[in-house]
């Protein structure tokens, strides 16, 4: 009993970490002749200059990123957001990249939001 009252404990406590990651809502990625145009919409609970999402990149399936966006302040009165990222230069035959999002305090959410593309 007093361990399954424990693992309750430790579980609910873990339960805020996992809820405050950023959270994808929406890319929209165009090409522009060279590169690719990304604007991605975030949601996260910026709660000031502590705990706030402050970066995204853009990753192929492989892991390697090919764009990074930093984020150099909170959004603490503007949620959802977007921000954009400029002729970002994918390989040829690039058919779907993912968005990857980072927090200040919990670092960079394992899995990416997937975006096929269109060419």
């Amino acid at each position: 009993m007093k361990h399954s009252a424990l693992l309750f404990a430790v579980l609910v406590a873990a339960a805020p970490a996992f809820a405050e990651a950023p959270k994808v809502i929406k890319v929209d990625a165009h090409s522009t002749g060279m590169g690719w145009d990304f604007d991605v919409t975030l949601q996260h609970p910026d709660s000031g200059w502590d705990h706030y999402a402050d970066g995204w990149e853009i990753v192929d399936a492989d892991g390697e990123v090919l764009g990074t966006r930093i984020l150099h302040h909170p959004h603490v009165q503007e949620q959802p957001f977007t921000r954009s990222l400029r002729h970002v230069m994918l390989p040829d035959g690039t058919r779907e990249v993912f968005v990857r999002v980072k927090c200040s305090k919990h670092g960079w959410k394992d899995s990416g939001f997937k975006v096929s593309l269109s060419h």
